[in-house]
């Protein structure tokens, strides 16, 4: 009987052990994190992501790619400009799926037909600066404007940044340098670079078209 329980004993701690050294090995011998469940991002979470441009690391390192699906499905299915956006860069880049350059672009142009400033603003700066695309300053101006129309600084900047390279109509210079005057920012360094953009388009400019700029409205 002694003899019975020692094997059934042994039987039973080996049924139990392997598993886990199984799982171990497959893992390079060391016991992995368990994953935590993620939650699916809410709208405004994503738009501070992407102010902040964290949005790739967080789906990439932080997350671990574990919402590929569901933000997909967001974007696709359920159409959010938020996770449109979101999904077209993670495909530009190759973040959590097979690279898809062309796919990613045409995502971006998406949540920017639905008028996403994130977007806007992002096809702008490419278009710019020539990153997935060829370089078109006159298309960079479109987008750029219309993110830069809708209150969005970064967008505000890189418009004047253009139009002080020489490039847009006296109509941009106007809206540029309004844009600018009424801007509202918290950050020391960045106001003193607008305070600066403001000089420089107003030497540029008539005083005429100064003043009509520094109204609150036009």
């Amino acid at each position: 009987m002694a003899s019975w329980l020692s094997k059934l004993t042994l039987l039973t701690t080996i049924t139990l052990t392997c598993p886990a050294l199984a799982w171990q090995d497959a893992n390079g011998g060391e016991p992995q994190d368990e994953l935590e469940a993620v939650q699916l991002y809410s709208d405004e979470q994503l738009v501070d992501m992407f102010d902040d441009n964290t949005h790739l690391y967080q789906v990439e390192t932080v997350d671990r790619c574990q919402l590929v699906m569901d933000i997909e499905a967001q974007a696709e299915l359920e159409q959010r400009p938020t996770y449109q956006f979101l999904y077209g860069d993670m495909l530009a880049w190759g973040i959590c799926y097979e690279r898809d350059v062309e796919l990613g672009l045409l995502y971006m142009q998406t949540a920017a037909d639905q008028g996403l400033i994130q977007a806007l603003e992002q096809l702008g700066r490419y278009y710019h600066e020539g990153t997935l695309v060829e370089q078109d300053v006159d298309r960079a101006i479109l987008y750029l404007r219309e993110a830069a129309s809708l209150g969005y600084l970064p967008a505000q900047k890189r418009f004047a940044n253009i139009m002080l390279n020489g490039e847009g109509s006296p109509y941009d210079f106007t809206h540029a340098y309004h844009w600018l005057h009424n801007a509202v920012t918290g950050d020391e360094e960045e106001h003193q670079q607008i305070q600066q953009q403001l000089e420089q388009l107003g030497q540029l400019m008539p005083a005429s078209a100064v003043e009509k700029a520094r109204q609150r409205s036009l």
